[in-house]
């Protein structure tokens, strides 16, 4: 690991997640990317403007094994992450930052948890959501049960807008997504996870595809991804959590609506979606706000908890982004914890899996024995 503050990554794949993130590290005093490997010439294109001083190169092992680089960021379609990871791990174990989900398939799980044992330097997964501001200030709240007392029920609810484009249309398809579960509700089940402070045991879903992408079609097929679900999640700590999902939904004022309960009252927190996608002639976009609801004396009283807008200018996910890099840059230069561990990462792909299987045979998924064990995770 680097001992100064100058830290040059290398980036691998630089679609649109990936140059959010060339966007937020440009903010980073010392921070500088070097080489980039994306072989889709107009998204390479692209990420070069952001980064004027980065070359292109054919490879990812070209990437790895640059001298001038100190630490990688995977951000390539989901489907590649495993490989990636393992190709790395062979060639020169980097520092890495690895965009969610880790992986997308129950063997690849089992077999990144080993990887991620003898991997001899950090790997964080970039689960930003536990970044956005007010989720964070939420977060605060659970863990210090100052206004709820412990907490005992968990609700998540996310109306956003349909998938976008990707190259490839890769993100259509849930061989290569691993599922919308997956996809896109990994955030939500580490939020699960990082707020109970407990494992999961059991997962019921039931979901369908009932609006978006039913009249595409890809050299692919049809798609097949969900386009929404609710989830219900049992923890071993007696919690529960709850999961609500609909991604044409995009017309609502949040987009994300978190709500813990304890026995003294009730906290949530209201996250809008992407200013870029807020109708302008409805003015500003919403700004984020924490709610805290006592039993006693009764008297919600709410909490605006607003973006820096340079945070907030660089990407799509409520200034996360930028939050989550400062952290990462300072494990890279010997400075501070992984906050997000690969084990944390594959427990919430597994969680997905296991609601995506839920969905598909409309049985509970046991966590703590069978196919969906987070066993493995735990060594």
């Amino acid at each position: 690991m680097t001992k100064s503050n100058a830290v040059r990554y290398g980036i691998i794949g630089c679609g649109m997640m990936g140059q959010e993130h060339l966007r937020n590290i440009a903010l980073l005093p010392g921070a500088s990317v070097t080489c980039i490997f994306e072989p889709d010439d107009g998204m390479a294109a692209s990420s070069l403007a952001l980064a004027p001083g980065a070359r292109r190169v054919g490879s990812l092992a070209a990437v790895v094994t640059a001298a001038d680089v100190d630490c990688l960021l995977i951000a390539s379609p989901n489907f590649r992450h495993a490989d990636q990871l393992r190709e790395i791990a062979a060639l020169r174990p980097l520092p890495v930052l690895l965009e969610k989900p880790a992986c997308t398939h129950l063997q690849d799980v089992r077999e990144l948890a080993a990887l991620g044992q003898a991997y001899p330097a950090p790997i964080w997964v970039a689960m930003e959501y536990r970044y956005m501001p007010p989720v964070a200030r939420l977060s605060e709240e659970v863990h210090h049960a100052q206004h709820i007392g412990p907490m005992k029920m968990l609700s998540i609810r996310e109306h956003r807008f349909p998938f976008l484009v990707k190259v490839g249309d890769w993100n259509r398809f849930n061989r290569y997504t691993g599922g919308t579960l997956v996809e896109k509700c990994c955030h939500f089940f580490d939020l699960m996870r990082h707020m109970t402070r407990s494992e999961p045991v059991r997962v019921f879903a039931s979901a369908s595809a009932d609006h978006n992408h039913l009249d595409e079609r890809y050299p692919d097929g049809t798609p097949d991804i969900l386009d929404n679900a609710y989830v219900i999640v049992d923890f071993a700590s007696g919690q529960r959590a709850m999961l609500e999902l609909c991604m044409f939904a995009e017309g609502a004022r949040y987009q994300e609506e978190i709500s813990v309960v304890g026995p003294r009252g009730k906290a949530e927190c209201f996250v809008p979606g992407p200013g870029r996608f807020w109708p302008a002639h409805l003015g500003a976009a919403p700004v984020p706000k924490v709610v805290i609801s006592p039993r006693e004396p009764k008297g919600p009283w709410e909490l605006d908890v607003p973006v820096e807008p340079v945070a907030l200018a660089a990407g799509d996910h409520n200034g996360s982004t930028l939050y989550q890099h400062q952290r990462f840059n300072a494990v890279v230069r010997g400075e501070g914890q992984v906050e997000v561990s690969l084990n944390d990462g594959l427990a919430a792909v597994m969680m997905g899996l296991a609601a995506q299987e839920s969905a598909r045979t409309g049985q509970a998924i046991s966590l703590r024995e069978g196919d969906y064990a987070l066993t493995p995770l735990r060594a």
